[in-house]
């Protein structure tokens, strides 16, 4: 019966996307159901229930956002943080925290400074609202969904839960990319980014939640494919979205998600018994083979171009001088601004602002880490120091997350390629701080020593 609902779970969200396409009108309609089911669901289920609820609505959100932008059912651009912030502040004001989530606290207590900066700075050119809403939205959304994961138990099988409604969303997104660019050999003029192979919208975006979904069919393909049958639909899900990621010619997402595999099989292996060794083992074979067959057919498809770019090179295999493509001058100018305004920086959204009057260049450089620096300055600072460690402390006391790694790589690389551009990295990182169990004698997980491994 779980495989029977799991099928028709991808295609109904294949039709999502073909619909959608079709009839753009049903993308906003998407968005409104999304919001009204779940949050229906979240105050249907009995308490015990809620913390799941909420992860699983936050996760689908996170899932759907960037399919939402592309097909313009967003009714506002950052609807889904905001539907997310909604969502975890429901968990915040009706479930009984174990444990107080201070660090977290104290992060979103220092982004305040920033805001008024940026007020005693105004000038003609700024929008304080738009600059909050735009700048602070993510780091917003994080702080939040930190306060409402902290130290939260959830279940092994509850986990995968929580992943599958991420992916889901993005089942939609590739049958949509497939539907919307059929073939890619007609998009391809050269090694820069593809907006034609992703659905139009930023391929930046739509490389890093593909990635999201390489990383949780491959997770499934591991732990949750015991069938010929599973193995074969997981294998040829994990295939699309690796197919659909790489044509973006957006390296960020691609290579983020190629670490979180690899550290998720790394803890996995460490964590099982000799016997499931073996089999991991195969499986990582398997996995290698299926992959050498994606690249192979991505280069076929994009007549060897993929290949340039991921060697950092043109269309006519020239080396190119930056492979940050301009992003390292940007991060430079951010960083400058740190030094020259130390303790409270130059204030939310007035970094772009300062670019453009200093340098004449209107560019962000989607680097989180910069940013940050530059318009909050030592309080920015200090957040950040919460943001990196505090994960690895709790880590310390409990190595329960078998996932951690994984999502703690995706977060920090996130951020530095794509800032927070969208909700992924924020919900991402509190699934950080989610401790599993694994009690249930059932559940098909040989681990050694679950709760230390």
């Amino acid at each position: 019966m779980k495989n029977i609902n799991y099928i028709k779970s991808i295609l109904l969200h294949i039709l999502i996307g073909v619909g959608v396409y079709n009839v753009k009108l049903l993308s906003k309609i998407y968005l409104l159901g999304i919001l009204i089911y779940f949050t229906h669901q979240i105050f249907k289920v009995k308490p015990s229930q809620r913390v799941v609820a909420i992860l699983s609505a936050c996760s689908y959100v996170v899932g759907a956002e960037v399919f939402l932008r592309m097909t313009g059912g967003s009714l506002l651009y950052e609807a889904s943080k905001y539907m997310v912030i909604l969502f975890a502040l429901m968990g915040v004001f009706t479930i009984k925290m174990r444990k107080q989530p201070i660090p977290y606290i104290l992060y979103i207590l220092l982004l305040i400074p920033g805001i008024l900066v940026a007020g005693f700075n105004m000038t003609s050119q700024t929008n304080i609202r738009t600059a909050i809403a735009f700048n602070l939205s993510g780091p917003v959304c994080l702080g939040i969904v930190s306060i409402f994961c902290y130290k939260r138990k959830i279940s092994y099988q509850n986990i995968h839960k929580v992943l599958l409604y991420m992916a889901l969303p993005l089942v939609s997104t590739a049958a949509y990319l497939f539907v919307f660019t059929p073939d890619i050999r007609e998009t391809i003029t050269g090694t820069g980014s593809n907006y034609a192979a992703s659905g139009g919208f930023g391929p930046n975006q739509v490389a890093t939640v593909l990635g999201l979904g390489m990383f949780v069919f491959a997770a499934r393909f591991f732990m949750l494919s015991p069938s010929l049958f599973l193995k074969i639909v997981n294998g040829f899900l994990l295939a699309v979205m690796s197919f659909r990621a790489i044509v973006t010619f957006s390296r960020g997402g691609v290579i983020t998600a190629l670490i979180m595999i690899a550290a998720f099989v790394y803890f996995y292996f460490v964590k099982v018994n000799t016997k499931a060794k073996f089999r991991i083992s195969r499986t990582v074979f398997i996995v290698i083979g299926l992959g050498m067959m994606i690249w192979a057919y991505s280069s076929l498809q994009t007549g060897g171009l993929i290949e340039n770019r991921y060697a950092n090179e043109d269309a006519l295999g020239r080396e190119k001088a930056d492979i940050t493509t301009g992003r390292s001058d940007l991060i430079s100018f951010e960083l400058e601004e740190f030094f020259k305004n130390p303790v409270l920086g130059v204030g939310v959204g007035k970094i772009k602002e300062l670019r453009l009057k200093e340098e004449g260049l209107l560019a962000a450089s989607h680097n989180e880490m910069s940013r940050i620096l530059s318009e909050h300055g030592l309080f920015g600072l200090t957040a950040l120091l919460i943001l990196l460690f505090a994960p690895l402390f709790i880590r310390l006391k409990n190595k329960s997350n078998i996932f951690f790694y994984s999502c703690y790589f995706f977060w920090f690389l996130t951020i530095n390629h794509s800032s927070m551009r969208i909700a992924a990295p924020a919900f991402v990182y509190g699934l950080c701080l989610l401790q599993i169990q694994y009690q249930n004698k059932k559940v098909a997980t040989p681990l050694k020593k679950p709760l230390k491994a």
